[in-house]
Order: structure tokens, then C-alpha cells, then sequence
């Protein structure tokens, strides 16, 4: 199974006079108002002042000068692949490419005999993995939930032991610290052989929250993004400002603050190490003004994140950002049709890497096995829109209409059967379009239930671990795995 790449785009809720507006404003404002930092963040701040940035120490904050911005950013690689193990899966993330997989940090899980919501785990992580695994249009493996079993101090090097065992498609996840990411980037030289193989190759990457929304850089999590661009290991820039809480209530607004925000963390790395691979990360949201939730299923998400992959292809950096994050608790309409129209925006705009496209619910909180099925489905159908419709003269079919003639039929014509397999998207087989009769005779099954057996069926095969045995037993020897 390969994953072939498509290509967004055609959704453009900005004008490029708009993206250059946005794009002035969020200048404006890192020269005006400029970026705060937290305690221990004095080297990251200084290695912007040596550039030409001016800081502001009594108030902890620097302001970066637009030529600084816009020089630092020019040096960011417009086109970063993200590579998988064998080669198979490999994500080239440059211009309009569109890839769309899996993300999160759940804590919960519908189990899947009970269907009730109870804490994840290891285990769940591994299924997870396995099912992904098998599932055609989910293009990479972003860790999905919080193993809540398992010891913070055994935690990183076991998400991605778990990752790495359960699929071959590219792994992401975040490290709690530097010295974990030492460890991960230890963990898979021992796939590749070298630490060297897998700099020149990464078949991981490291999500870090590099931004506390308004403007203010978080310690932990920028002093990883560093050490991931000195180690050539991609690194996605994950901020996400919410819309009348941590930016603006205005989408335009959101969107200036946000791009600032990314800016100032690709000019902070570009400094470190110019060329590093690094992902524009914004993920505006929304705020539910009555309860101050977040409200990921919102359509103006879909809005606003086709937006920042304007915003992103402006100053020529892949971007990563969100879709399919529904408020609903379980897989039921309402998780439908808002994963359909935030990942359809998405990636209509052109999205380069779209996480959460997959699985998860409850604003984040919460995944079900089965809403990987269905959000395959969904992935499916938009990746079918994005192929758009093929126009020449095998596909307008005019000798075959003359074949045919006034009256005929199609149905028995070799030119359907030469293209019954290709010009129509088949899904994976959740969707019933059978007649009611065959569906009661079937047992009745709604989407959720059908979804439910199409993962007990793929649970069901053999396990196979992408981690040969005599590397697992290394890997044993040195780190307390506890899969």
C-alpha cells in the first residue's frame, strides 16, 4: 500500500490582497509589539538580540525588526519530506500537497465492547497504531492519546516504541524535554543503524507548543524546537490561538496574531540552524463564548485553517495544521458532518499536513476506534475531491456514446468495466448503500457498528511488528519498554 500525495488549493477564503494584509499586520506586529518569553528562556532571546532583535528585559519581551523576520524566514526549506521507515509512506510536504492523518492527546476512549468512555492506554496506542496501520487514506501516524498506565519518567521512549512497532508510516509525537528527545532519537537509530541515518532520513517528528498565545514563547517547549533543528529532526511549530480567549474574537484578528506568532518561532530557528526542516504550525480555534471551551467542530476552524495554508505558502513553509475535531462525545451525526466540512476546507485549501483528521472526539478529549474507520472514509471521499474529475478522450467516451447509441445501455460496455475500479471513490467499507431489505438481513447496522467490525476485523489478523527481534531485544536491554 503506497500513499499517493494530492494537491489542494482551490478553497481560498483569503484573497492574496487579504494574505498580504494579514501577513503586514503580523509584521506590524513583532516590530510594535514584539514576543515574550519565560524564565529560562534567556539564550533563545539573546540569539535574537545578536541578530538585531531589541529587548526589552525589565518586561521580559523582544521586538523583532520586519528585515530580521523576513530574512530569517526566506531561509526555512520550502519542501520538507517527512519520510517512513521503508520509503513506502513517505510525505512530501511542499506547495499544495495534501496529506491527512492522525492526532491529539485523548485521555479517554470509547472501548470497544462497552462503548463507554474510559481512560487510554498503552495498549490502546499500540491497537491503534496497527489499525492506522491498515487504513488506506490516513497518511502518517500522529500518537492519538496519553497512555495514562504507564510512568512519566518510562513515558516518551515508550509512545514512540509503541508507534514505531505498530506502523510503518511516519510517526509524530511530542518529548517531555530535551533529554528525551536524545532518547527517542537514540530508539530509532536502532531501527536505522545510526543516528546519522536517521538525521538524513527522519522518520519521526517532534510536535512542540513552542507559543503560549498571546505572543509569549514557553520554555520547555522551545528549548526542545532548538534542539530538534540543531539535530536536523523536523519539528512542527504548534501554536493555537482561540478566538476571543487567547487572540481575538475575529477570525481576521486570530489569524494576524497567529501568523506573528509563527514567524517569530521559524526566525528563532532559522537563527539556530538556517535550512532547518521545520512546519509552520498555527491552529486557530474557537472559543465557546457561553462556557470558554474550546469549539473545534466549528466550520469557521475549517475557515480559518484553509487560511493560515495561505498564509504559510506566502512566506514558502509547509504547514501543519487541524481538521476533524468534532465537540461531539461519540460517532454519531453531529461528529460527521463536522470532520466533513473542517477536513474537506482544510484540504481544499491546501493543507500540507492536516492532524486530527482521524479518530478523535470530544474536542480533543476523547477517541473511538471506530472514528478512525469512518474518518478514513471521510479522508477517502476528500482525497477523491481534490483528484478532481479527468478530461480526454478516453474519459469523454464519445466513441463509446456513438457505440452505444440513442436508447442503449452502458452497463454491459468494456469501457465500464475498464474504469469501474478507478473513477469512483469505493471506500473502505463502512458506507452501506445497499436496499433496506439486505440491510435489516445484515443485522440493521448503524455507521458506528459497521465501523466496529471492520476494527475487530483488522485486530483480528496476525500482529506484525515493525521492529525485527533482534533490535527489540537491544532496544529491551537498554530502555524499560513496557508494551
Amino acid at each position: 500500500m503506497s500513499i499517493q500525495s494530492v494537491s489542494g488549493g482551490c478553497y481560498q477564503p483569503l484573497t492574496a490582497q487579504q494574505v498580504q494584509t494579514v501577513h503586514e499586520a503580523g509584521l506590524k506586529l513583532l516590530e510594535e509589539v514584539g514576543v515574550g518569553y519565560e524564565s529560562g528562556l534567556s539564550q533563545a532571546a539573546d540569539v535574537l538580540v545578536q541578530a538585531g532583535a531589541k529587548l526589552d528585559s525589565e518586561n521580559r519581551k523582544v521586538t523583532l525588526p520586519r528585515e530580521l523576520v523576513e530574512q530569517s524566514v526566506a531561509k526555512a526549506p520550502s519542501q520538507v519530506v517527512l519520510y517512513s521507515r521503508n520509503g513506502e509512506y513517505d510525505l512530501d510536504l511542499g506547495q499544495h500537497a495534501v496529506h491527512l492523518g492522525t492526532g491529539g492527546a485523548a485521555v479517554r476512549i470509547l472501548d470497544l465492547k462497552t462503548g463507554k468512555a474510559r481512560s487510554t492506554t498503552l495498549s490502546d496506542l499500540y491497537n491503534l497504531g496497527r489499525l492506522v496501520d491498515e487504513l488506506e487514506n490516513i497518511s502518517f501516524f500522529l500518537r492519538p492519546c496519553i497512555p495514562t498506565d504507564i510512568p512519566d519518567t518510562a513515558y516518551d521512549v515508550n509512545v514512540f516504541y509503541t508507534c514505531f512497532r505498530s506502523t510503518g508510516k511516519h510517526v509524530m509525537a511530542g518529548v517531555n524535554d530535551a533529554k528525551e528527545l536524545h532518547k527517542v532519537l537514540d530508539l530509532a537509530a536502532h531501527l536505522a543503524g545510526s543516528v546519522q541515518a536517521v538525521q538524513e532520513r527522519p522518520f519521526f517528528s517532534i510536535i512542540t507548543s513552542f507559543i503560549i498565545s498571546p505572543l509569549k514563547l514557553s520554555t520547555q517547549p522551545v528549548k526542545i524546537m532548538l534542539e530538534c533543528v540543531k539535530n536536523n529532526i523536523p519539528v512542527a511549530l504548534s501554536g493555537a490561538p482561540m478566538a476571543g480567549s487567547t487572540s481575538p474574537l475575529t477570525m481576521a484578528g486570530t489569524l494576524a496574531q497567529c501568523h506573528a506568532e509563527q514567524m517569530a518561532g521559524i526566525t528563532l530557528c532559522q537563527l539556530m540552524n538556517p535550512g532547518a526542516p521545520i512546519l509552520y504550525g498555527g491552529i486557530p480555534g474557537r472559543a465557546d463564548l457561553k462556557s470558554m471551551n474550546y469549539c473545534g467542530g466549528a466550520v469557521e476552524c475549517g475557515m480559518m485553517n484553509a487560511a493560515i495554508h495561505q498564509l504559510a505558502h506566502h512566506i514558502q513553509v509547509p504547514n501543519y495544521n487541524s481538521s476533524g475535531l468534532s465537540d461531539s462525545k461519540v460517532p454519531d451525526a453531529q461528529a460527521g458532518w463536522e470532520k466533513g466540512m473542517t477536513t474537506l476546507l482544510a484540504a481544499m485549501g491546501g493543507s500540507n499536513y492536516i492532524h486530527h483528521a482521524a479518530g478523535m472526539l470530544e474536542s480533543m478529549l476523547g477517541v473511538a476506534y471506530e472514528q478512525f474507520v469512518l474518518d478514513d472514509e471521510i479522508i477517502g471521499m476528500t482525497r477523491r475531491v481534490l483528484q478532481g474529475i479527468t478530461v480526454d478522450p478516453e474519459h469523454l467516451a464519445q466513441e463509446v456514446i456513438k457505440e452505444v447509441g440513442i436508447g442503449g445501455e452502458f452497463i454491459t460496455a468494456d469501457h465500464t468495466f475498464e474504469h469501474m475500479y478507478d473513477e469512483y471513490f469505493k471506500g473502505n467499507g463502512v458506507t452501506d448503500r445497499s436496499d433496506r431489505t439486505t440491510w435489516d438481513q445484515a443485522g440493521g447496522l448503524d455507521a458506528w457498528m459497521r465501523a466496529r467490525k471492520i476494527v475487530h476485523s483488522v485486530l483480528s489478523q496476525p500482529e506484525k511488528s515493525y521492529i525485527p527481534h533482534d533490535v527489540d531485544t537491544r532496544i529491551r536491554e537498554k530502555y524499560s519498554i513496557l508494551l
